[in-house]
């Protein structure tokens, strides 16, 4: 499992994603989303409806397993959220 540190940002491998979504019970399907582990046919969303493929996966916010993706508009949706 690997991580790059520079300066404030901290990145994930692919194995190292891997292993986080697997301790959720989810994984990714033939075309690159997010699963759930036991109903392959469900993919995993963010808040606002969207499927998110393996490499845009952020992380997710404690709470109800709340998914993030590494885009901009997410990340500063959930720094609003954290901030309230």
């Amino acid at each position: 499992m690997g991580a790059t540190i520079n300066t404030q940002i901290i990145t994930f491998d692919t194995t190292a994603k891997m292993e986080v979504l697997s301790f959720f019970d989810k994984t990714v399907d033939s075309d690159g989303y997010l699963i759930e582990a036991e109903d392959p046919t469900q993919k995993v969303i963010t808040p606002d409806g969207e499927e998110i493929p393996l490499e845009k996966f952020a992380g997710i916010r404690k709470g109800s397993e709340i998914y993030l993706k590494n885009d901009l508009p997410s990340l500063i949706e959930l720094l609003d959220i954290i901030s309230s």
